[in-house]
């Protein structure tokens, strides 16, 4: 694998050959939002459905695992199947059946049957992000791979935002059941679009020859590109960086989400109608790190950067923006804890366009959706044993300055990992 710098592109080379590509982005985008608020809507829901379906605490963490755990497999098989059937086919799928499995949850009352939704939910999700990374790596030259997942990855934090401010107003107007009918609806509306608009960039009509050619420029054709077994991705280095990363960043993440509400309730005494705001807050400046993070290697890559050096600069200012989260419960001002968790949310999304982008600049385009795959089960496996963790940390010591002090530091050792593994990063 060739280890040379690039030649960048000239600066005004984007603007001449059009932008249809970023109008695919969107589509990329929504359906990540869509994803978001159709797993968040029973957590918005638990004290409703917990007095109505007469749930224990058991009982609810009985039917989220469910969720976790089938979400890892889901990412697992569904970055392969992505790969199989390519993301024209694959990724409507996905949405088709976690917006069949997320109306389904209207229609059942047990806990059975709200496991067996909520397992439906995370194995049809899981193929949400490897097929977004597939269509980024098969849409976007190598450049602007990582702003383009910055900008899509979005679609979480949008997502995660919309739902709070929506979601209880729906449940009390129409009911529960009909507010998992209404989010479920929004994913069909999305294949519409999606079927539409979207063709691969070699056969896309509306696509002009020159943003075509400046897509593929570099690039094999798919046709002769050799196929990759699944068990060979564990000989690529780049396979392992990304395995170690999603184990110890990875987590991280879920860990705000599920227990940033509860830090921030313990930490200032907050009642459930005071800490929306705060949590929204961190969402929103959580949904600038994307972008920045994008944007950073697009400005090192533009300058002449190699893509190594320009990908591992970015992820080790993501790297360090996270350090300071240690310092979340030691201090006394509620919106200053927000402004260092939600510099290290920003930070973990940044991150996260970099490396998922790794992925495509390292590995082979026919198992970019496979490797991104492995690296989510990973992850979200790890995750699920993480929180339990967590938990167990809280009943015994009742405190989250070891968690925050972990979490300040899985990224450094992350990047410390793919370096070693991974020392020079080659153009995909």
């Amino acid at each position: 694998m060739s280890t040379a710098s690039p030649t960048p592109a000239p600066e005004s080379a984007p603007g001449r050959v059009g932008r249809f590509r970023w109008a695919i982005c969107g589509l990329l985008f929504f359906s990540v939002a869509i994803n978001y608020i159709d797993r968040q809507i029973i957590g918005l829901l638990k004290a409703p459905l917990s007095a109505e379906l007469h749930w224990s605490e058991s009982d609810y963490a009985s039917i989220a695992a469910a969720f976790q755990f089938a979400y890892a497999f889901g990412y697992l098989f569904g970055g392969r199947a992505m790969d199989w059937v390519g993301v024209k086919l694959g990724l409507p799928l996905s949405v088709l059946f976690w917006s069949i499995a997320c109306a389904a949850h209207g229609l059942v009352r047990s806990v059975v049957g709200f496991s067996i939704a909520r397992v439906g939910l995370g194995l049809a999700e899981g193929g949400n992000f490897p097929g977004a990374i597939k269509t980024v790596s098969e849409w976007f030259p190598a450049k602007e791979r990582a702003l383009a997942t910055g900008i899509f990855n979005c679609g979480s934090n949008t997502g995660a935002i919309v739902c709070p401010l929506l979601i209880p107003w729906m449940a009390a107007t129409w009911g529960w059941q009909m507010t998992f009918f209404v989010t479920g609806a929004l994913g069909l509306l999305w294949i519409v679009v999606w079927a539409l608009l979207y063709e691969i960039p070699e056969k896309h009509r509306r696509l002009s020859e020159a943003e075509r050619a400046y897509i593929t420029e570099g690039r094999a054709p798919a046709a002769v590109e050799p196929s990759v077994p699944w068990l060979s991705l564990l000989g690529y280095r780049a396979t392992w960086a990304y395995l170690i990363a999603g184990i110890l960043a990875g987590p991280v993440w879920p860990f705000y989400l599920f227990f940033l509400p509860d830090f921030l309730q313990k930490r200032y005494h907050l009642a459930l109608t005071e800490v929306g705001v705060p949590v929204a807050v961190f969402y929103l400046l959580a949904s600038f790190g994307g972008v920045g993070g994008g944007w950073l290697f697009a400005k090192l890559f533009a300058r002449g950067w190699s893509l190594n050096a320009a990908r591992k600069v970015s992820l080790l200012a993501c790297a360090a923006c996270a350090v300071p989260v240690f310092l979340a419960p030691q201090v006394d001002n509620l919106w200053f804890t927000v402004a260092i968790v939600g510099l290290a949310g920003s930070a973990h999304q940044g991150w996260s366009a970099n490396l998922y982008t790794f992925v495509s600049d390292t590995v082979p385009r026919q198992a970019v959706s496979s490797v991104v795959g492995l690296g989510g089960f990973a992850a979200f496996l790890t995750g699920g044993f993480t929180s339990k963790l967590v938990g167990h940390l809280l009943e015994t010591s009742g405190s989250y300055t070891p968690i925050f002090a972990g979490a300040s530091l899985m990224y450094v050792l992350s990047l410390g990992a793919l370096h070693l593994l991974v020392p020079q990063i080659g153009r995909n």
